[in-house]
Formats: C-alpha cells, sequence, structure tokens
C-alpha cells in the first residue's frame, strides 16, 4: 500500500513537472517580444558608462530587476488565487501598452530625427563635462534602468500568468517564479556580453604579433567593433516590431471576433498548396503585427487628444 501511495505521489509530481517544462517553454515563446525590448532598452541604459565600470552597472540593475521580481511575482499569485477575474484586463491593457511603446517608437523615429540627434548630441556633451560626477551618471543610469525594467517584467509576468491562469495553484507558482527567473539571467547575461563585445573587438584589434593567427585575430577584432553597433539597431527594431506582435496577438485572442477573423484566415492560408503551413503562419503573424500597430496608434492618437483637451496652467 506504501509502495502504491508513492508511486502515484512520484507520477503527480512527474506531470506537474511535464506541465510546468511544457508551459515554462510556451510563456518564453510568448514573452519573446518583451525580452527582445528589454534587451534593447538595458544595452541602451549602460551605454555612456566607462569601460570598467559597464559589468558593475549591469549586475546593480539586474540586483534591481530580481527586486523587482520578488515584489510582482507574489502581488501575481495573488491576484490569480483571489481575484483571477483581473487577469485578462490587465492581461488587454498590457498588450495595449506594448503596441503603444511599440508605436511611439516608430512614430518617434520617423518624425522627430532630427530632435533625437539633438537630445543624443547632448547627452554627449554631457558626459564630456568633466564637473560631472561618474558616480552621480551611473546612479542615474541605474534607477532609470530599474524602473523600465519594473515594466517590462510586469509585462512578462502578466502574460506568463495569462498563459497558467486555468493551471494548479502550484503549477502557477513554478511556472511563473521559472519564468521570471530565467528571463532575467538570460536579458541581463545577455546585456553584460553585449556591452563587452566593442571592447572584446578593440583588445583583438589591437593584436600587434606577426602571423596568420594575430592577423585573424585582428579581424575579427575590427569585424566586432562593426558589428557591436549594427547589432544594438538590429535589437531595437527586432524589439519594437516584436512588440506588435506580441501586443497585437495578447488583443486578438482577448477580443474573440478579432481571433475568429484570423482563425479563418489563416485556415484559408493553410490550404495554399505546398506553402500552406508557411502561408497559415506569416498571415497569422502579419495580421496579429497590424492590429497591434492600428491598436498602438489610436492609444497614440488617444494621448495626443487627451494632451490637447487638458488645459495648461501658466504662472
Amino acid at each position: 500500500m506504501a509502495g502504491t501511495s508513492l508511486l502515484v505521489l512520484l507520477d503527480d509530481i512527474a506531470a506537474v513537472l511535464d506541465d510546468v517544462s511544457l508551459m515554462t517553454k510556451v510563456a518564453a515563446k510568448k514573452t519573446a517580444g518583451v525580452l527582445g525590448d528589454d534587451l534593447a532598452v538595458n544595452a541602451e541604459k549602460v551605454t555612456g558608462v566607462d569601460a570598467d565600470r559597464e559589468l558593475p552597472v549591469v549586475w546593480a540593475v539586474a540586483k534591481g530587476s530580481f527586486r523587482n521580481k520578488l515584489i510582482l511575482v507574489p502581488v501575481a499569485l495573488l491576484l490569480a488565487a483571489f481575484a483571477p477575474w483581473m487577469i485578462n484586463p490587465i492581461l488587454m491593457l498590457g498588450g495595449l501598452y506594448l503596441c503603444f511603446e511599440g508605436f511611439e517608437k516608430v512614430y518617434h523615429s520617423l518624425l522627430h530625427r532630427k530632435q533625437a540627434a539633438a537630445d543624443r548630441a547632448q547627452i554627449l556633451s554631457q558626459l564630456a563635462n568633466p564637473k560631472l560626477d561618474p558616480l552621480q551618471i551611473e546612479r542615474s543610469k541605474i534607477s532609470g534602468a530599474i524602473r523600465t525594467d519594473f515594466i517590462l517584467s510586469a509585462e512578462i509576468i502578466v502574460i506568463t500568468l495569462g498563459i497558467v491562469a486555468d493551471s494548479a495553484f502550484v503549477t502557477q507558482v513554478a511556472v511563473v517564479a521559472g519564468v521570471a527567473l530565467l528571463m532575467t539571467v538570460a536579458v541581463y547575461g545577455l546585456v553584460a556580453a553585449i556591452v563587452k563585445l566593442d571592447d572584446a573587438g578593440l583588445y583583438l584589434s589591437r593584436r600587434s604579433s606577426v602571423g596568420r593567427w594575430p592577423a585573424i585575430q585582428r579581424w575579427l577584432g575590427y569585424r566586432l567593433l562593426d558589428f557591436a553597433p549594427l547589432l544594438m539597431k538590429l535589437l531595437a527594431v527586432v524589439g519594437t516590431a516584436a512588440m506588435f506582435l506580441v501586443g497585437g496577438g495578447i488583443l486578438v485572442h482577448g477580443i474573440h471576433i478579432l481571433d475568429d477573423v484570423i482563425s479563418h484566415m489563416t485556415n484559408l492560408a493553410a490550404t495554399i498548396h505546398i506553402i500552406g503551413p508557411l502561408a497559415a503562419s506569416l498571415t497569422s503573424a502579419l495580421m496579429a503585427a497590424l492590429i497591434g500597430v492600428v491598436a498602438g496608434g489610436l492609444v497614440m492618437l488617444a494621448k495626443q487628444i487627451a494632451q490637447f483637451l487638458t488645459p495648461t496652467t501658466t504662472r
């Protein structure tokens, strides 16, 4: 009898672990858009810090991110336990925020390029000021990055919670906590690697020995120096596109009419000879992204109307 009970317990544990593993994979895919944006934002936040202080700054932001998770994960699990009806509205708000943030980035990059260049020049001139305290710059960058991380972490946790909302509480705890930990380690590990790419390239490019291997190292160093800024730009583009995909996908699944329309279009695309599966995937992704762009534009328009209608106080 005791042996049978032990086998049943082990079978239950194995089933729970299997569910946790499966849902963690699903959650990781769903939060990939936020992860891309998180990478780009945090890598950009470290830019301008002295080379020997980059890793300490990344570590300080990572510790702040862990503290954010320690606040957000219990709050999210309490919502799931006592107010599960709030999860979907919060998820929809998170999707709208993703779409708005993506649209705002595109809007400013297209219409305010001169202003963005002027802002960057102002930042560089401030950094070059010898009277400016480097530690003050670090503290400002760290606090700003931690605040940004809080928003992005909340999005990741809410998206994950939406995936496991119908699962057992133990599974919810394991998946939400696991994804939060995995994403934090992945993001800041990659950020640390990204911000040191140019240092690695500079080190290799300065190899002065004679021979084929040093020449290869110098060539690799120059390529890394060329690649580092391109990687930052690519991360920003991919992160923005993924925000529309993820945010639009959240809205589609929350609005049944849109979900039905896109499912119908996807099924039609799947009937195309040979390329049916690829066409179906592209149709679903493009429609979700399009809805994300439209939703982000509407939120941006509502924000501008609200700012226009809000009376400004004059002193």
